[in-house]
């Protein structure tokens, strides 16, 4: 676009900008503001932070067109920030900051000051009422400050019951976009904030939520900071409202719904006759009452429109009050109160971050010790299907309070806490709480059951996730004739509607489909109606779809004893037949061992033996191979106490690091006091699949400093501050000579990587004084090295594409090691820098082109050196068996028939053989070094992976022999036991 061009552009957009003066401003909310208005008008904090969006914009020279663009904010949403007519939402004020390229700290903190100033100012009070209101606060602390969960089997009177400040862990509320008033339609469909942050300015809200998922505890949340008068800082306002706290389920249903002046005594307060006449009018009318109406869904459904005009008419008379309403999702259709202006919000489940905090804040609660918190995360962490059922706050407490009362353990089985969930949820959660039958239906556990799991079943069988409602209401009406106690209450139409809004394992995702709000239960109950209806042959013909992993597993616990040999019999059988599905196949059944509580032995042995060809993996390969099953293969794998080498520890944490997840989170914990160095190592490259700062606290801290942090992301990069673990660092990407300088901890850093197209200058690394260990990769291009000139490094990795200048580095005093794969623009290494502490040497394909070794005895005290064969000139030949400090050598891609061409080489004693030519006979091995005492058989990226170790045998008593990647080995009985080490390590038949 030309110059001319982009100024008409920019006309016509300011052509169209608005007049920001109140007199201009108008909209679909301006009643709403006008009523507003008049508080707002009078905060200092409001004016001052729209002041600074428009100082801040027009030095941007943005016009507001663009700033709109820039921020996906709508024209009115900007409108209102830049003319201060309305506290704007956290979430706009950090999409302008960004926009505008500002510090959102200074904005955030007056729009915070604004909610404060903002807040209606106190009412004048009778000396009556400011009496009777000090004592009913008070009563609200004291009544709503313990959290109790009905319907739990615990032993004691005060099991299910703890303080609320400790135990209350703040929900997340998502608000779809076209429901905000600040958004107008642009942007991601929804907004998820911490509920301090979402109820910030908002008058009316309608919170949906899953049974279970936090919505009471929510508005005791509210009603204890209001009455307390200590609400956080963007809920400021709430500190002079008067909290009324009316749960429907407790509300005389039978009779007209209560007047102000009856909401204390509705609820059985036992301050109802005390409350001065008016009191509840007067509080309301002045706008400081917060009504907390809970549970629309605990209405019968024939009286929730008779609750929904009851409520119109409160807010009629009240308008200037605060609502909060909350219901269960399919209680109410969308948009419920839409025309009184409410705003929905849903209750996202919780996060694993939400769940260790509520576990923190439950056992500190609950008076239990640290150990028994730290045990049950580690439980949930461990297994998968637990860490799914802990997503809402109910079932977390569930779960808390059973492994409490067994004294710190939750069932391996899993079957003894999906009957204790199911049992809270389909049965005593409604009967402790007084609910009866608001659909009209009244279904006992068992009833309740036999329906669920015939439609878990279905969605089983058909690969489903969730069903069409006509399909659910079909397979209930199927299952009504035999059931004749339930169909003698309703038709499938209203059991289906019950069955969703009581049970809490049904929902709604959409207005004409059903699905399981946790997969596990539907796994469960589908697992239960498998077994009853004899379909073993179907569970085996779909165990290799790892979308039937769960059910077979549960079909096995749910199974009798004979029923559950038969299908881990036909599992192996299937397995033994199948090359494609056989480790999978395998595997599981090992799996299913633990659901097995009585098993036939001969079926437990075939099941076993099959899975020691596999388990625990003993190299990369293994590790890969187990991975790709999934996270089933999380439960199958050891911990350390179990492993017997370190190779399988190695390979254990591998798998569990490519497999990822909390269950694996839980087991590398386990290794991280293991102190082999590869172990550590493959520990420290897996904080990138986890939140950094809690990959930190519990594995990289534990780490020895040797253990090397590998950054990946920009997203890593920005996590790297979080990490204590900045001894070792790899950065591997297009990251700047900036990014990287401003990562690293220059005063601790001891070894660096950089791999990455967008290095060229080096000149930060002069600032690392205490660099020992520096790898450079360039695969784009080359790089002047000159600034590690003088460094105190020992160990230098270079790998470029491009011809490298090592000329320019004068001198590297302490290096000790060198290793290069680059072409080298000297001829020879005689060019190389003054090394005189160099020990080892190593020069791959690209440094090791014909006759670069002349001139390799300069370095007097070389001990070991690495070299392409077909680099081994003629004349280095002599200089390699002059040099008496060379006691290792490895040669990559040698003919053994031309390694007699060399001269006898007795001072070598190590010797590394990296995908040799003719290993089938070591004789020229035995000839030209006479004094080995061990040797490295490497058959990486060769087809030739047979070794025959019989010319070896007249040395076998005083050599040590390791060979990696053969297939077969020739001549090991030659040797004493022990003598040959092979990796992997072969497992015996």
């Amino acid at each position: 676009m030309g110059t001319g061009e982009q100024d008409c552009e920019k006309h016509q957009l300011e052509a169209h900008e608005p007049n920001f003066s109140d007199s201009a401003f108008t909209g679909v909310r301006a009643d709403e503001d006008e009523r507003m208005g008049a508080d707002q008008e009078t905060s200092e904090a409001l004016a001052e932070l729209a002041a600074l969006f428009r100082l801040l914009r027009s030095e941007r020279r943005l016009t507001y067109a663009a700033l709109e663009r820039r921020a996906g904010l709508g024209h009115t949403t900007v409108s209102r920030v830049l003319n201060g007519r309305k506290v704007p939402t956290e979430a706009t004020v950090v999409a302008l900051a960004k926009a505008l390229g500002a510090d959102p700290g200074h904005l955030m903190s007056l729009r915070d000051r604004a909610v404060a100033e903002s807040a209606p100012a106190p009412h004048p009070l009778g000396d009556e009422d400011a009496a009777f209101e000090e004592r009913y606060r008070g009563y609200l602390v004291e009544r709503h400050s313990r959290l109790t969960i009905v319907g739990l089997d615990l032993q004691g009177p005060q099991a299910a019951c703890w303080p609320l400040d400790t135990a209350y862990l703040s929900l997340e509320l998502a608000v779809r976009q076209d429901e905000s008033p600040e958004e107008d339609g642009h942007g991601p469909s929804s907004i998820a904030e911490r509920a301090e942050r979402a109820l910030a300015g908002r008058q009316r809200v309608l919170v949906r939520g899953l049974a279970g998922s936090g919505k009471t505890t929510l508005l005791q949340w509210l009603a204890v900071i209001s009455a307390g008068q200590q609400p956080p800082g963007s809920l400021a306002h709430f500190r002079d409202l008067i909290p009324f706290v009316l749960p429907l389920r407790t509300l005389h249903l039978h009779s007209a719904l209560p007047s102000p002046a009856q909401f204390l005594e509705a609820v059985r307060s036992t301050l109802a006759s005390c409350q001065p006449l008016g009191w509840a009018d007067r509080v309301l009318a002045s706008g400081r009452g917060l009504l907390l109406i809970d549970g629309i869904d605990e209405v019968p459904s024939q009286r929730r429109e008779q609750t929904k005009e009851w409520l119109r008419d409160l807010l009629a008379a009240y308008p200037r009050s605060h609502f909060l309403v909350t219901t269960r999702p399919s209680a109410v259709p969308e948009r419920w109160l839409e025309g009184s202006r409410f705003t929905e919000l849903t209750v996202r489940p919780m996060n694993r971050r939400d769940v260790t905090v509520f576990a923190t804040r439950w056992h500190e609660a609950a008076g239990a010790g640290p150990g028994l918190e730290e045990r049950f995360k580690n439980a949930v962490r461990a297994q998968r299907d637990l860490a799914q059922l802990a997503s809402t706050p109910l079932m977390c407490a569930l779960m808390c309070a059973l492994h409490r009362d067994r004294r710190g353990h939750l069932p391996r089985s899993r079957m003894e806490l999906y009957d204790a969930a199911l049992s809270m949820l389909l049965f005593r959660r409604d009967i402790e709480r007084g609910i009866e039958a608001p659909e009209g239906i009244s279904l006992t556990q068992h009833q309740a059951i036999q329906l669920l799991q015939r439609l878990a079943y279905w969605l089983i069988r058909n690969g489903q996730t969730e069903m069409e409602e006509e399909t659910a209401l079909a397979v209930i009406d199927e299952t009504l004739p035999a059931m004749p106690a339930v169909s003698e209450q309703g038709n499938a139409e209203r059991v289906l509607t019950h069955l969703v809004s009581r049970s809490g394992l049904l929902r709604r995702p959409t207005a004409d489909t059903i699905d399981f709000v946790h997969r596990t239960f539907q796994d469960y109950l589908g697992a239960k109606a498998a077994v009853e209806t004899r379909d073993l042959g179907l569970l085996v013909k779909n165990a290799h779809d790892d979308q039937w992993e769960d059910v077979l597993r549960m079909a096995v616990a749910h199974a009798r004893p004979a029923e559950r040999a038969t299908l881990l019999r036909r599992l192996v059988a299937r397995g033994d037949r199948s090359a494609k599905h056989r480790m999978r196949l395998h595997l599981l059944a090992m799996a299913c061992l633990d659901q097995a509580t009585e098993l036939n032995p001969d079926v437990r042995e075939a099941v076993e033996s099959r899975c020691a060809a596999l388990l625990p993996p003993r190299s990369a390969r293994e590790a890969a191979k187990l991975a790709c099953i999934g996270p089933v293969i999380l439960d199958l794998l050891p911990g350390p106490e179990e492993v017997g080498h370190e190779d399988e520890a190695k390979a254990v944490v591998q798998t569990a690091v490519t497999v990822g997840g909390d269950a694996a989170m839980s087991l590398l914990k386990k290794y991280r006091d293991c102190r082999e160095f590869d172990v550590q190592s493959e520990l420290a490259m897996g904080w990138n699949a986890y939140d950094a700062q809690e990959y930190d606290e519990e594995i990289l801290r534990h780490l020895d400093e040797s253990a090397k942090v590998v950054v990946n992301s920009h997203a890593e990069l920005k996590a790297l501050p979080a990490l204590r673990q900045k001894v070792r660092l790899s950065f591997s990407g297009d990251f700047s000579t900036a990014e990287i300088a401003s990562a690293v901890d220059a005063g601790r850093l001891r070894d660096l990587g950089i791999s990455g197209g967008l290095l060229t200058d080096l000149g930060f690394v002069r600032n690392l004084r205490g660099l020992r260990n520096l790898s450079l990769s360039f695969p784009r291009g080359g790089f002047d090295v000159s600034p590690l000139d003088e460094l105190p490094l020992t160990s230098l990795v270079i790998w470029s594409r491009h011809a490298l200048d090592l000329s320019r580095i004068r001198e590297l005093p302490h290096l000790e090691h060198l290793n290069l794969h680059a072409r080298l623009v000297e001829p020879d290494v005689t060019h190389l820098p003054g090394l005189p502490n160099l020990r080892r040497l190593f020069l791959w394909e690209r440094a090791c082109l014909p006759g670069v070794l002349s001139g390799v005895s300069r370095f007097t005290g070389l001990e070991f050196l690495s070299f392409i064969a077909s680099g081994l000139a003629e004349a280095a030949r002599g200089e390699i068996a002059a040099m008496p400090s060379l006691v290792g050598l490895q040669i990559v891609g040698q003919n053994l028939s031309r390694l007699a061409e060399s001269p006898p080489l007795p001072h070598v004693s190590d010797l590394i053989l990296n995908n040799a030519v003719g290993l089938s006979d070591l004789t020229p091995v035995v000839k030209t070094f006479s004094n080995l005492r061990r040797l490295t058989v490497a058959c990486r990226n060769t087809a030739e992976a047979v070794v025959d170790l019989t010319s070896l045998a007249g040395s076998a008593e005083h050599i040590e022999v390791h060979i990696i990647d053969a297939v077969t080995v020739i001549g090991l009985d030659l040797f004493p036991p022990g003598t040959v080490i092979r990796s992997p390590r072969p497992r015996t038949p």
